[in-house]
């Protein structure tokens, strides 16, 4: 905690429109108000650099996953960006993996990296694990994961990967009492154990259903809490927002190097 000042930083200057220095990555978030256990985007308790938070004002889960309609939200989403930008914030992300919509958007409105979706690591994902083998894609719902979301981060349709949904069919009601407008109670809670057990569960089925299956890839931010379970059951490379968010602060804030010859 109380390390020595970095001896390369001895001139300092303004950069453009930044009012704050030091920050780390700025988050966009719903506007809906739920927890989120530590490793979750939602808490910033369990990340090893500084987030920034900006509410995204009057897009919640229900009108970013399930709305038909998405163009309204376009602008408060933008707004959240720009002040995240401002705030100077290395790099901008996103809470949940259908932002993906949105990744060109704001990629193209903002002058800092920006990772709206953990689905950005899919192709990267396919090219470790080779043609012969598929990247499973664990999302909320898998109807509402549409071409426009795979497609705006880089995904080629019909490329080497699979999607279930891990809300499908009341896989996962304990999941659902954070996220799922129509069934979670007031205030939305939920218990770990049992939400681990329920994760755990629908990701080693997909996993048994695609034997060709060399990676997985978490869509969503509620599942990140439980990523090494998942792993420990099925002991293949596991992509979620924690590896895009360690991934995107490496890139916006390089580290130095410490050691001995």
């Amino acid at each position: 905690m109380y390390r020595n000042r970095d001896f390369g930083i001895n001139h300092i200057k303004a950069r453009k429109d930044h009012r704050c220095y030091g920050m780390g990555l700025g988050i966009i978030i719903l506007d809906d108000v739920y927890p989120g256990f530590p490793g979750d985007v939602r808490n910033a308790s369990a990340f090893p650099y500084p987030i920034q938070y900006e509410i995204a004002e009057d897009v919640d889960i229900w009108a970013l996953v399930h709305g038909e309609d998405k163009s309204p939200l376009r602008e408060p989403i933008q707004r959240a960006a720009k002040k995240l930008e401002s705030m100077g914030c290395r790099a901008i992300a996103a809470e949940c993996g259908y932002f993906a919509y949105f990744q060109k958007d704001i990629a193209g409105f903002v002058d800092v990296p920006v990772f709206m979706s953990s689905l950005l690591q899919v192709p990267f994902a396919q090219q470790l694990i080779g043609p012969d083998r598929v990247v499973g894609i664990l999302a909320a719902r898998q109807e509402q994961l549409l071409p426009a979301h795979l497609e705006n981060v880089g995904i080629q349709p019909g490329s080497n990967y699979v999607v279930s949904g891990a809300e499908d069919d009341g896989q996962c009601p304990e999941f659902e009492n954070l996220w799922y407008a129509l069934v979670r109670p007031d205030p939305p809670q939920a218990y770990y154990d049992k939400a681990e057990k329920e994760f755990v569960k629908v990701a080693v089925d997909f996993y048994q259903a695609h034997p060709n299956m060399g990676a997985m890839m978490l869509e969503c931010t509620g599942m990140q809490p439980f990523a090494r379970a998942i792993q420990r059951e099925i002991d293949i490379p596991i992509f979620s927002w924690g590896t895009l968010m360690d991934y995107a602060y490496s890139v916006a804030v390089h580290r130095d190097y410490y050691g001995h010859v």
